[in-house]
Protein backbone atom coordinates (compact mmCIF):
# COMPACT_ATOMS: atom_id res chain seq x y z
CA UNK A 1 0.00 0.00 0.00
CA UNK A 2 2.85 2.37 0.84
CA UNK A 3 4.50 1.72 -2.52
CA UNK A 4 1.21 2.37 -4.33
CA UNK A 5 0.64 5.64 -2.50
CA UNK A 6 4.23 6.70 -3.16
CA UNK A 7 3.73 6.06 -6.85
CA UNK A 8 0.51 8.11 -6.96
CA UNK A 9 2.08 11.03 -5.10
CA UNK A 10 5.22 10.97 -7.25
CA UNK A 11 3.11 10.76 -10.41
CA UNK A 12 1.18 13.89 -9.41
CA UNK A 13 4.43 15.76 -8.71
CA UNK A 14 5.97 14.61 -11.99
CA UNK A 15 2.86 15.56 -13.95
CA UNK A 16 2.84 18.96 -12.24
CA UNK A 17 6.29 19.74 -13.70
CA UNK A 18 4.84 19.58 -17.22
CA UNK A 19 2.01 21.97 -16.42
CA UNK A 20 3.49 24.24 -13.74
CA UNK A 21 3.05 27.31 -15.99
CA UNK A 22 -0.70 26.74 -15.77
CA UNK A 23 -0.87 26.17 -12.00
CA UNK A 24 0.07 29.29 -10.08
CA UNK A 25 -1.31 28.03 -6.77
CA UNK A 26 1.31 25.74 -5.22
CA UNK A 27 -1.31 24.45 -2.76
CA UNK A 28 -2.73 22.35 -5.60
CA UNK A 29 -0.04 19.81 -4.64
CA UNK A 30 -1.08 19.62 -0.98
CA UNK A 31 -3.03 16.36 -1.38
CA UNK A 32 -0.05 14.77 -3.17
CA UNK A 33 2.30 15.86 -0.37
CA UNK A 34 -0.02 14.37 2.23
CA UNK A 35 -0.20 11.10 0.29
CA UNK A 36 3.60 10.82 0.07
CA UNK A 37 4.01 11.57 3.79
CA UNK A 38 1.39 8.96 4.61
CA UNK A 39 3.20 6.43 2.41
CA UNK A 40 6.48 6.96 4.23
CA UNK A 41 4.80 6.66 7.60
CA UNK A 42 2.90 3.57 6.45
CA UNK A 43 6.13 1.87 5.46
CA UNK A 44 7.75 2.54 8.84
CA UNK A 45 4.62 1.57 10.74
CA UNK A 46 4.26 -1.58 8.65
CA UNK A 47 7.70 -2.66 9.75
CA UNK A 48 6.79 -1.92 13.38
CA UNK A 49 3.55 -3.87 12.97
CA UNK A 50 5.43 -6.87 11.59
CA UNK A 51 7.87 -6.79 14.51
CA UNK A 52 4.99 -6.49 17.03
CA UNK A 53 3.25 -9.47 15.42
CA UNK A 54 6.35 -11.66 15.53
CA UNK A 55 6.87 -10.81 19.22
CA UNK A 56 3.12 -11.14 19.94
CA UNK A 57 3.11 -7.88 21.88
CA UNK A 58 -0.39 -6.62 22.81
CA UNK A 59 0.88 -3.10 23.45
CA UNK A 60 2.72 -3.06 20.12
CA UNK A 61 -0.34 -4.28 18.24
CA UNK A 62 -2.58 -1.74 20.02
CA UNK A 63 -0.19 1.04 19.09
CA UNK A 64 -0.10 -0.30 15.53
CA UNK A 65 -3.91 -0.13 15.32
CA UNK A 66 -3.96 3.44 16.65
CA UNK A 67 -1.37 4.55 14.12
CA UNK A 68 -3.27 2.87 11.28
CA UNK A 69 -6.37 4.84 12.30
CA UNK A 70 -4.39 8.09 12.20
CA UNK A 71 -3.16 7.20 8.73
CA UNK A 72 -6.70 6.47 7.60
CA UNK A 73 -7.80 9.89 8.87
CA UNK A 74 -4.93 11.55 6.96
CA UNK A 75 -5.96 9.75 3.76
CA UNK A 76 -9.56 10.85 4.17
CA UNK A 77 -8.31 14.42 4.75
CA UNK A 78 -6.30 14.31 1.53
CA UNK A 79 -9.34 13.06 -0.37
CA UNK A 80 -11.57 15.77 1.10
CA UNK A 81 -9.02 18.53 0.33
CA UNK A 82 -8.73 17.30 -3.24
CA UNK A 83 -12.51 17.22 -3.59
CA UNK A 84 -13.08 20.62 -1.98
CA UNK A 85 -10.39 22.45 -3.94
CA UNK A 86 -11.05 20.88 -7.34
CA UNK A 87 -13.27 23.77 -8.52
CA UNK A 88 -10.77 26.35 -7.28
CA UNK A 89 -7.99 24.56 -9.11
CA UNK A 90 -10.14 24.32 -12.24
CA UNK A 91 -10.93 28.06 -12.17
CA UNK A 92 -7.30 28.99 -11.49
CA UNK A 93 -6.06 26.74 -14.28
CA UNK A 94 -8.51 28.15 -16.81
CA UNK A 95 -7.63 31.74 -15.88
CA UNK A 96 -3.92 31.03 -16.10
CA UNK A 97 -4.37 29.14 -19.36
CA UNK A 98 -6.17 32.11 -20.92
CA UNK A 99 -3.28 34.30 -19.77
CA UNK A 100 -0.62 31.95 -21.19
CA UNK A 101 -2.53 31.48 -24.45
CA UNK A 102 -2.74 35.28 -24.71
CA UNK A 103 1.08 35.50 -24.55
CA UNK A 104 1.52 32.94 -27.33
CA UNK A 105 3.78 34.15 -30.15
CA UNK A 106 5.20 30.85 -31.41
CA UNK A 107 8.70 31.59 -30.08
CA UNK A 108 8.72 32.23 -26.30
CA UNK A 109 8.69 29.70 -23.44
CA UNK A 110 4.94 30.00 -22.95
CA UNK A 111 4.46 29.11 -26.60
CA UNK A 112 6.39 25.87 -26.26
CA UNK A 113 4.34 24.97 -23.17
CA UNK A 114 1.11 25.63 -25.06
CA UNK A 115 2.28 23.55 -28.02
CA UNK A 116 3.34 20.73 -25.68
CA UNK A 117 -0.02 20.82 -23.91
CA UNK A 118 -2.05 20.79 -27.11
CA UNK A 119 -0.02 18.00 -28.71
CA UNK A 120 0.03 15.69 -25.69
CA UNK A 121 -3.56 16.26 -24.58
CA UNK A 122 -4.79 16.36 -28.20
CA UNK A 123 -6.74 19.55 -27.67
CA UNK A 124 -6.90 23.04 -29.12
CA UNK A 125 -7.39 26.14 -26.99
CA UNK A 126 -8.65 26.28 -23.43
CA UNK A 127 -12.12 24.95 -24.27
CA UNK A 128 -11.98 24.64 -28.06
CA UNK A 129 -10.26 26.10 -31.13
CA UNK A 130 -12.43 29.25 -31.09
CA UNK A 131 -10.51 30.44 -28.01
CA UNK A 132 -7.65 31.33 -30.36
CA UNK A 133 -9.72 34.01 -32.13
CA UNK A 134 -9.34 36.35 -29.14
CA UNK A 135 -5.57 36.04 -28.82
CA UNK A 136 -3.01 38.60 -29.93
CA UNK A 137 -1.17 35.94 -31.97
CA UNK A 138 -4.30 35.12 -33.99
CA UNK A 139 -4.94 38.76 -34.80
CA UNK A 140 -1.29 39.48 -35.67
CA UNK A 141 -0.88 36.56 -38.09
CA UNK A 142 -3.90 37.57 -40.15
CA UNK A 143 -4.15 34.15 -41.78
CA UNK A 144 -7.26 33.01 -39.87
CA UNK A 145 -5.53 29.93 -38.45
CA UNK A 146 -4.51 28.38 -35.15
CA UNK A 147 -1.06 26.98 -34.26
CA UNK A 148 -0.11 23.72 -35.94
CA UNK A 149 -0.04 22.03 -32.52
CA UNK A 150 -3.85 22.11 -32.75
CA UNK A 151 -3.82 19.82 -35.78
CA UNK A 152 -4.91 16.21 -35.39
CA UNK A 153 -1.96 13.86 -35.53
CA UNK A 154 -3.46 11.78 -38.34
CA UNK A 155 -3.81 14.86 -40.60
CA UNK A 156 -0.61 15.26 -42.63
CA UNK A 157 -1.47 18.43 -44.60
CA UNK A 158 -3.15 20.38 -41.81
CA UNK A 159 -2.64 24.15 -42.02
CA UNK A 160 -4.58 25.09 -38.88
CA UNK A 161 -7.12 27.12 -40.80
CA UNK A 162 -10.42 27.70 -39.04
CA UNK A 163 -12.42 26.98 -42.18
CA UNK A 164 -11.30 23.32 -41.83
CA UNK A 165 -12.30 22.50 -38.22
CA UNK A 166 -12.40 18.75 -38.93
CA UNK A 167 -8.57 18.83 -39.06
CA UNK A 168 -8.25 20.40 -35.61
Amino acid sequence: AAAGLSYVGAYVFNTYKSYDNFLQDKYALLPAMIIICVAVVMFVIGLIGCCATFRESRVGLGLFLAIILVIFIAEVSAFVLGFVYREKVKTDVQGTMHSVFGKYDGKNAESSVVDYLQEHLRCCGVKNYSDWTTTQWFNSTGNNSVPLSCCRQDMKNCTGRLDQPQEL
